[in-house]
This record gives structure tokens, C-alpha cells and sequence, in this order.
């Protein structure tokens, strides 16, 4: 037997499953109140289902928590869900009903949140490269902020506000060389990556100059993300040191007073029963803290924060349920035969496990298994050996054709990476809700394939 994470056949590890995930008696898992096997039947799999009660927790959560710990220092915290994460019109609706606002990067985002009618003023335009058309239809919309990249989009929001007859309201985004422990294609805030104006070389400062040239343009603040699936807070208290000294030179330098500093999100959640994410109480307390003592020090007043968490609402209370397919016993070591299950989707919904090599928690999820357990890699239908949904867990040895796989934690950055690859059509997003189920995505058929082609 392996000494990877055992995969439960009593009850479920609360920590990396939905609040409302429970094993019953029968073996059956059930979200909401609905089993997983009815699920199964009625909307197929693979399938996506999100715990709409567990999202609006963690959101309302958020708000409280960073309400509370901003206000006791004397200011605001506006918490925007981030919405690359996973974003559909009902998740946006969800989110601003429990008083988050929203961060979208693209205009797609933009679209969902209109057609979701957020305010405008509850929306922060985000990205790297933002077109002329989608700066455009941002400022037409009323945003609340645009977070400016690079020297390009500076004068591209100037001719969009100019056009608009608008101030603009512009953060600057700032890479600060501040590391973050995480995997190199999230972490964000180091010098050789593409997001943002480099403080090194003196790009931020030269950014500042440009901005406050432009009289259709009024800057809030800076903008930081130092990356993602972040457990602890050193990076965020270097990050927000060095902001305020930034925001300190420019009232100098300028004798313009930032009234808002922005510290990204990142915040991790648990993929395995091992991990140990801060809880959004704690968070708030340090970075209140953090914030605080960075502008005590630099004697200066506390500007208004803002955060943008996305993977620690959307992703716990996401599942995804597979239909095992085949069982194939392999020869992995001398010492180690390893059970490859294949299930009948993989890096076509989930693309984390190929692209950043992150890990997952899986439970047969229609009944209880056997107790003997044995290596098990959990892999999908796609033509790479590299489509691989859970690298390594103990399964039980009995797992067969026809049985049910519920992969926890998916709720961020699986559909909202999906993709059709050897075309297959991307899975549904079901919600769940107090033994209720609706769809919010439809299942892509290979009708919607075709109908791409041009004759």
C-alpha cells in the first residue's frame, strides 16, 4: 500500500469539501441534499456542481471579516471576487447580493456582469492587455476602476475617457519583487513575468508622471498581486510596505495623496486534507494589521484597501463527478502496482493537474468501497499521458466500471479553463441548493461543435 492521502470511505474530510458534502449511511455522497448518484442520472457526467450555500458563506465571510478588521483601524475594505476564477451571471448575482463587488479581465467578464446588472461602480476592469474596445465598453459602462498595465493602456484609457467626456478612475498595477511560495506560473509579483509596471527600473514612477498628466485620467492608487494559493502573510506585509512607501513618494514628489491601495488576492484554499489555509477572519486581522503598522511607520494616513479573492469563495464548494470507465492494474516500480482508473473526463475540465502539476482529493461517491486500499492515479479520456485528474491516492481496490468519482475543490479555475480538446464538449454547471438543482451552464453537445464550422 502507498503512502499517498487515503481517499475516505466513512465520512468526508470537512476541510476540502463543500459545508454541505456528506457521506450517508449507504455510502452515497450527497451535496445540498442531493446524491450524487441522482445527479448522475439526471444531468450525466462528467458534470460540474457548485454549492451555491457554501459560496454565499465564504463571500459573506469575506465581508464581514474584512469590515470588521479594516474598520477597527479607521477605514474601508471593498472586497472584489475575482472573476477568472468562475464567472457566470447567477455566481456574479450570488457574490454582489452578499456585498462583494466585482473584478473581471477581460470583456467577456464584462458582458456577464452586465447581462448580471452589477452596478458599474462595482466593477474593477483588470488584464494585461486590454483592448481599445474593451477599455471602451468598460468606461461606457461606468466601472468603478480600471487597473492600467502597461504605458499602452495608460493612453489608451486617456482617448476611451477623452472620448467619453469622463475622468477615468485608474490604478497603477506594480510588480514589487516581492516572492510569493507558490507554483512560478502564479506567482505574479517577481521582475520576469509580464504583469505590471516594474519598480526596479523606474517604470512605476514614470507611470505615475504619465497618469496624473492627463487630466481625463485620475489615479487611485497602486496595485499589487504577488500570486496565488498563498497560506501565510509574509508576502502580503513586504507587498504593503512597500506600496505605502510608493504612495508616500508620490504625495512628495506630486503632492497628490493616493486615497486606495490594492492587494490582490491569492488567498489558498485546501486541495488535500493536509492543507491548512488561513480562514478569512485571520487573514483580515493580519493584513488590518499589516497595513497599519506600514503606514504608521511611514507616517501617513490609512488609505481605503481593497482585496480580490476568487479561488478561496468559488473553489471549495465545487465538485465534479465522473463515471469510471475502465481499471487498469500497472507496473509503476518493482514494489508498486498502481490502479489507473479512467474516468470519462480529465484535462479537457480540469487543466490544473497538466498545466501546474496541483494536486486533488477524490471519494468514490455512490457507495462506500471496500475497505482494503490501494495505489490509484485518477486519469481522463484525453489523447496525452499527461491527462492525469488525481496523481496520487490510496482508492479502494473494488473501484469498477460504472462507479462514481467526486473530485473536491474544483469550483476555481476548471470550467473557467475548459477547453473542447479531441472535441469533447465541455461539461454542465449544475448548482445546488437546500435539495434543489438547476443548471447554470448547459452541457455542450457536439452540435455546438459543429455549428463553429464554417461551409
Amino acid at each position: 500500500m502507498s503512502s499517498v492521502p487515503n481517499a475516505p470511505t466513512g465520512p468526508l474530510e470537512e476541510i476540502v469539501w463543500p459545508r454541505t458534502a456528506r457521506r450517508g449511511d449507504d455510502g452515497v455522497i450527497s451535496i445540498a441534499g442531493i446524491a450524487a448518484t441522482e445527479l448522475a442520472d439526471r444531468f450525466g457526467t462528467p458534470a460540474y456542481v457548485i454549492d451555491e450555500d457554501d459560496v454565499r458563506r465564504r463571500a459573506r465571510a469575506y465581508r464581514e471579516a474584512f469590515s470588521q478588521a479594516f474598520g477597527d483601524i479607521g477605514t474601508v475594505a471593498d472586497v472584489y471576487y475575482a472573476g477568472k476564477a468562475f464567472l457566470t451571471s447567477h455566481i456574479a448575482r450570488w457574490v454582489v447580493e452578499e456585498g462583494l463587488r466585482l473584478d473581471v479581465c477581460s470583456g467577456g467578464e464584462l458582458a456577464i456582469a452586465r447581462k448580471a446588472e452589477v452596478p458599474g461602480e462595482a466593477i474593477g476592469m483588470h488584464g494585461n492587455n486590454k483592448s481599445g474596445e474593451e477599455i471602451d465598453a468598460a468606461l461606457a459602462y461606468g466601472v468603478g476602476r480600471i487597473v492600467v498595465d502597461s504605458f499602452e493602456e495608460i493612453e489608451r484609457v486617456a482617448v476611451a475617457a477623452a472620448k467619453h467626456d469622463l475622468r477615468a478612475p485608474v490604478m497603477l498595477r506594480v510588480k514589487l519583487g516581492v516572492e510569493a511560495h507558490t507554483h512560478e506560473f502564479i506567482a505574479t509579483a517577481h521582475e520576469d513575468q509580464k504583469f505590471g509596471f516594474s519598480l526596479a527600473d523606474g517604470q512605476v514612477a514614470d507611470a505615475v508622471g504619465r497618469v496624473l498628466a492627463h487630466p481625463e485620467l485620475e489615479l487611485l492608487g497602486f496595485h499589487s498581486h504577488i500570486g496565488s494559493q498563498i497560506f501565510e502573510s509574509d508576502g502580503f506585509e513586504e507587498a504593503a510596505t512597500r506600496l505605502v512607501a510608493l504612495q508616500l513618494d508620490v504625495a512628495r514628489t506630486h503632492g497628490v495623496e493616493l486615497p486606495e491601495l490594492d492587494l490582490g488576492g491569492g488567498f489558498g484554499i485546501a486541495y488535500l486534507p493536509s492543507d491548512t489555509p488561513l480562514e478569512p477572519a485571520d487573514m483580515a486581522q493580519q493584513l488590518a494589521r499589516i497595513v497599519k503598522s506600514a503606514c504608521d511607520d511611514a507616517g501617513v494616513a490609512v488609505p481605503r484597501v481593497s482585496i480580490e479573492p476568487g479561488r478561496s469563495i468559488i473553489g471549495p464548494g465545487g465538485v465534479t463527478l465522473y463515471r469510471v470507465g475502465t481499471v487498469k492494474p500497472v507496473q509503476a516500480t518493482d514494489d508498486l502496482v498502481r490502479s489507473y482508473v479512467s474516468v470519462d473526463g480529465g484535462m479537457g475540465d480540469n487543466a490544473r493537474p497538466a498545466l501546474y502539476a496541483a494536486d486533488y482529493h477524490a471519494a468514490l461517491a455512490n457507495r462506500g468501497g471496500a475497505d482494503d486500499l490501494v495505489a490509484t492515479r485518477i486519469v481522463g479520456k484525453h489523447c496525452e499521458s499527461g491527462d492525469i485528474v488525481v496523481r496520487d491516492i490510496n482508492f479502494p481496490a473494488d473501484v469498477a466500471d460504472g462507479d462514481l468519482v467526486a473530485v473536491a475543490a474544483t469550483g476555481a479555475y476548471c470550467r473557467a479553463l475548459a477547453s473542447q480538446y479531441n472535441h469533447v464538449p465541455r461539461p454542465p454547471v449544475v448548482a445546488v441548493k437546500d435539495g434543489d438543482a438547476r443548471v447554470l451552464l448547459r452541457r455542450e453537445t457536439i452540435d455546438d461543435l459543429l455549428a463553429l464550422e464554417e461551409e
